[in-house]
């Protein structure tokens, strides 16, 4: 699951003192810029709503410039905070994403007798990991295992480390591949914004839930073809990175 312009107008109000010129003061308040944030997160939100998880973004190229532009106004709201400390640490759920692979299993997925469920990313900052999650309810589960290190206020950097399908008695693993890096440009106490090296978006909520690596789920012939076809794009986007 591995894992940009509008500016917010802030008020000027103006100071006169006679007979000297005019000049105007910037002023920044808690309320104002709450306000602010506040309204950017819902413009965004409110675009995202209908958008599939961003699968009807990609033949709509005007609302994808209006998300993205949605996207600044918010990551602006979010300049200069920290999004790399503990609060980054969380099960994000998918909201809306431009990542291809992502996109094209959770369209392609009823093709193979099953359905994407929650797409996640697991993040703990103190234990340095992430995990990138597909769920294929009610039985199947494919994840990528990455190492992460923070860079700066608002940057992690990850390299993957590996990839397993996992059933309840059986695991199929996948070699590692890649690194990057990701920038949290907006993050409170349930959405998080993220810009990453390729360029795409992501936006994801804080799910109700707390994904962990241990959690049991059982399999069926039902999903082979799904998880087969889930080791086919791993593989070639493999092949791709290793490529450039």
């Amino acid at each position: 699951m591995l894992m940009a312009s509008a500016k917010l107008l802030l008020p000027y109000p103006f100071t006169t003192k006679l007979p000297g010129p005019r000049y105007s003061h910037r002023r920044f308040t808690c309320s104002s810029v709450i306000a602010q944030s506040g309204s950017a997160k819902e413009h965004l939100l409110a675009l995202i709503a209908d958008q599939d998880r961003g699968i009807r973004t990609q033949s709509d190229p005007a609302k994808r410039a209006a998300i993205v532009q949605a996207i600044d106004a918010v990551a602006s709201a979010g300049a200069g905070s920290v999004t790399t400390g503990d609060a980054l640490s969380a099960t994000w759920r998918l909201l809306w994403t431009t990542e291809k692979e992502q996109l094209f299993i959770i369209e392609k997925a009823p093709l193979f007798g099953t359905r994407a469920g929650d797409v996640l990313q697991v993040i703990d900052v103190r234990e340095r990991t992430l995990n990138n999650v597909i769920s294929f309810p009610p039985d199947g589960v494919f994840f990528v295992r990455s190492s992460i290190e923070v860079a700066s206020p608002q940057r992690v950097n990850f390299r993957f480390t590996s990839a397993v399908l996992r059933g309840k008695n059986w695991e199929i693993p996948l070699p590692p591949f890649g690194r990057g890096w990701f920038d949290t440009v907006y993050l409170d106490d349930d959405l998080r914004v993220v810009k990453d090296i390729r360029g795409d978006y992501l936006v994801v909520n804080r799910a109700s839930y707390n994904w962990k690596e241990c959690m049991e789920s059982s399999s069926s012939l039902s999903l082979l073809p799904m998880m087969m076809f889930c080791i086919g794009l791993y593989l070639l986007r493999m092949i791709l990175v290793l490529w450039r």
